[in-house]
């Protein structure tokens, strides 16, 4: 058995979200987006600390996580690339583009490279469909996207991490 204070001490970071919204209801939601800010996402531990901390019960917790497609339970790369698989962007082109990202950073699907720079996504839709075909990546929309531009972004991004 561990204990558990020394499990609490690892979230500490989380603490004064988690005191703000002490007994407020309906803000586990926003609990969730504060812990995924902070840690990158939401590994089993965390979220049965969440549902501790709040009463909540884990299964209960478990579910909003995996009902919204925003939140992660496993680690993903600096970046990640969210490409819209929605109908206008299946339409114009995205899985030509979801080709280019995966030779280009040599990856499947919800892998992180090997530099720990990148993990990409299908989503069903970023709802930017005059935009097709679409991709996010961290806040930033890239839209009318081409093979050709899709490697530029990845490669710019590369560099300038390269660069710090």
């Amino acid at each position: 058995m561990t204990c558990e204070c020394n499990q609490n001490k690892k979230w500490e970071l989380l603490e004064p979200t988690l005191e703000a919204y002490a007994g407020v209801a309906g803000s586990l939601i926003a609990i969730l987006q504060k812990a995924q800010e902070l840690y990158g996402w939401l590994p089993i531990e965390l979220i049965a600390h969440i549902a501790r901390r709040t009463g909540i019960k884990p299964a209960k917790v478990m579910g909003v996580v995996t009902f919204y497609a925003q939140f992660r339970t496993k680690p993903v790369g600096k970046h990640l690339i969210l490409l819209c698989q929605g109908t206008a962007c299946h339409v114009n082109g995205s899985g030509g583009i979801e080709e280019a990202i995966r030779e280009r950073l040599a990856v499947e699907e919800g892998e992180i490279t090997p530099d720990g720079l990148f993990t990409y996504n299908n989503v069903a839709c970023l709802g930017c469909c005059s935009l097709s075909p679409v991709m996010m990546i961290g806040e930033k929309t890239y839209g009318n996207l081409t093979k050709e531009s899709v490697l530029r972004i990845l490669k710019d991004i590369a560099e300038q991490e390269e660069a710090l």
